[in-house]
């Protein structure tokens, strides 16, 4: 552990690691009616041994679809300093385990999320891709239509800074990612506003539970966001 006053709110990658396995076996035992997470190592060079640490999780053929407008909330998630964040936010009383909206239409489309650590940001990165039932990709401008209202109000004003498309690191074929860009800035904030964390110190265990409170909610994954809980 760490003190939070002295942190940057990054990871190291073996930080991320410890992080990633106890993220996917608290979702295991918390949301046992969907896939779990796994742990997948990255591909290995016949040339060069990569380190033991490095791999990403991967949760995939998850169905997507914007829900009913009555239950799209639409409010921006604000950490008590009194910076907003973009980022959806749930009612009060957040759900503990995670809600997935079920498809309305006819042709069911997908989604298939990784979380890889940046060497660059030194922070997780979301990395996804959406396709139909037929294996064909949603575009953009498609994915933004099953995204919740908030999330797509918020991908109109900040389309390519917001949502970005490069080469997987590991996978080498393009996917869309939610840039990194502040993310070690408000996971610094968002542990220092953990009232349940009166010693305020860094629980890398908690780590990516708290950070994928934030950002799973851009497409309608939500689990706690009480980072100590």
């Amino acid at each position: 552990m760490m003190d939070v006053l002295d942190w940057d709110g990054t990871l190291s990658a073996k930080d991320f690691r410890i992080g990633a396995f106890a993220f996917a076996q608290k979702w295991e035992s918390r949301n046992l009616a969907f896939p779990p997470w796994s742990w997948l190592p990255c591909p290995k060079h016949p040339w060069l041994a990569p380190p033991e640490e490095e791999g990403y999780l991967s949760l995939e053929k998850i169905c997507i679809s914007r829900p009913y407008e009555e239950e799209d909330i639409a409010q921006i998630s604000q950490i008590d300093t009194g910076e907003e964040e973009t980022c959806c936010s749930g009612n009060e009383d957040v759900l503990d385990d995670a809600t997935l909206v079920q498809s309305n239409h006819h042709e069911l489309h997908y989604c298939d999320f990784h979380i890889v650590y940046s060497s660059t940001f030194r922070v997780p990165v979301l990395y996804f891709r959406a396709y139909c039932s037929d294996g064909r990709p949603l575009p953009l401008d498609e994915i933004e239509k099953e995204l919740p209202a908030c999330s797509s109000k918020e991908l109109s004003k900040k389309k390519w800074t917001f949502i970005t498309q490069e080469e997987h690191p590991y996978l080498k074929r393009p996917w869309y990612k939610l840039h990194p860009c502040g993310t070690a800035e408000w996971m610094k904030l968002l542990f220092l506003s953990d009232n349940a964390n009166p010693k305020c110190e860094v629980v890398l265990e908690l780590y990516l539970l708290s950070w994928f409170s934030v950002v799973g909610q851009v497409f309608g994954l939500r689990i706690s966001f009480k980072i100590s809980d």
